[in-house]
């Protein structure tokens, strides 16, 4: 028996990140990792660089700082909350269903715990072979593949890097579709069913999709899944696209400018609002769509925005998360 066949399998369960607390300095720690990356903003560094340091990172952290603060927990960053949850949930069942030792640790793209930390701390486990997993259920080279970027990055110093495994997405996972259709219809059967359910992805810009990322493919396909699932017909729900960044155009349509023109309209009074391409809430959820855009429909003349929440450390979803795990570690546990 080899040395690998022995040894603990790592699972390196991977998010966005957040800023190590709500101060502007941190944040704009944060920001500057963040908005540094090549995968998020690919401009010629020559005119990128200037305006990140100079204008950016100059005004952006204090009015970001208030947001994060808006929307921390107790027990810190909302995203860091959550994705400690559900890596504590998922080792837990692994534990619980496999012989073969399985150690799940936590690496953030951005910030802290750090992708190197959690390969530290698998590598300390003694794990020869690791799974890397990005909890995005859609690929965009934007998330996933900047997360291999950095796992890459990290191990070429290293002697002897692990056997590697890698999940690219699972944006049609029938236990992910499941899940979401359950926080829907639970979400209905406390506070009744509004008049438009919106699902609601973070955007990326138009050229980025020319240039061959197929993000936008995996959420319409995650849509129609959903709204099959559901029962939904073409009217009974709208795709949008949040959080652009910079003056190019982004994919559409807008949910910020939805949102403004439902609430003008005498068709649409109530507006339900998930975001299935989070797998945990963070600001953009939490502060941006629970806040700012159910002000955007109420000050406009909506009646009520509802934000349905993301699957977080939900019982189907620990589950969907452990399976996916299972399965792609077939043949080494």
């Amino acid at each position: 028996m080899s040395r690998e066949d022995t040894a603990p399998v790592g699972v390196l369960f991977t998010n966005l990140g957040s800023p190590d607390d709500t101060s502007t300095p941190a944040v704009r720690r944060y920001l500057r990792e963040f908005l540094s990356d090549r995968r998020v903003i690919d401009l010629n560094r020559a005119v990128w660089l200037p305006l990140l340091y100079g204008v950016i990172l100059a005004t952006r952290p204090k009015n970001s700082a208030e947001g994060y603060r808006s929307v921390w927990m107790d027990e810190g960053s909302p995203l860091i909350v959550y994705a400690r949850r559900q890596v504590a949930g998922i080792q837990a069942k692994l534990d619980a269903q496999l012989e073969t030792p399985v150690v799940v640790a936590l690496g953030m793209r951005y910030g802290n715990p750090s992708i190197e930390a959690g390969l530290e701390e698998l590598h300390a486990a003694g794990c020869k072979r690791v799974l890397v997993f990005p909890a995005y259920p859609q690929y965009s080279a934007t998330t996933v593949a900047t997360t291999f970027d950095k796992v890459s990055e990290v191990l070429e110093d290293w002697p002897e890097p692990p056997q590697l495994r890698q999940i690219n997405r699972y944006h049609d996972d029938s236990g992910y579709i499941g899940a979401l259709a359950n926080s829907v219809r639970e979400h209905w059967a406390t506070h009744g069913r509004a008049d438009k359910l919106v699902m609601s992805f973070h955007g990326i810009p138009k050229r980025y999709v020319k240039q061959g990322d197929p993000y936008p493919r995996d959420c319409g396909e995650t849509a129609r899944m959903l709204a099959a699932e559901l029962g939904l017909g073409r009217n009974d729900y709208k795709v949008c696209f949040q959080s652009r960044f910079g003056r190019e155009p982004w994919l559409q349509p807008y949910l910020d400018e939805t949102m403004k023109a439902w609430g003008k309209s005498e068709e649409i009074g109530t507006v339900d609002v998930m975001c299935p391409g989070f797998s945990a809430d963070c600001l953009e959820t939490l502060e941006e769509i629970k806040e700012e855009n159910r002000e955007y429909f109420e000050d406009n003349g909506g009646e009520s925005l509802r934000y349905i929440p993301a699957l977080n450390d939900r019982e189907d979803h620990i589950e969907m998360f452990t399976r996916l795990i299972r399965e792609e570690l077939a043949g080494w546990v």
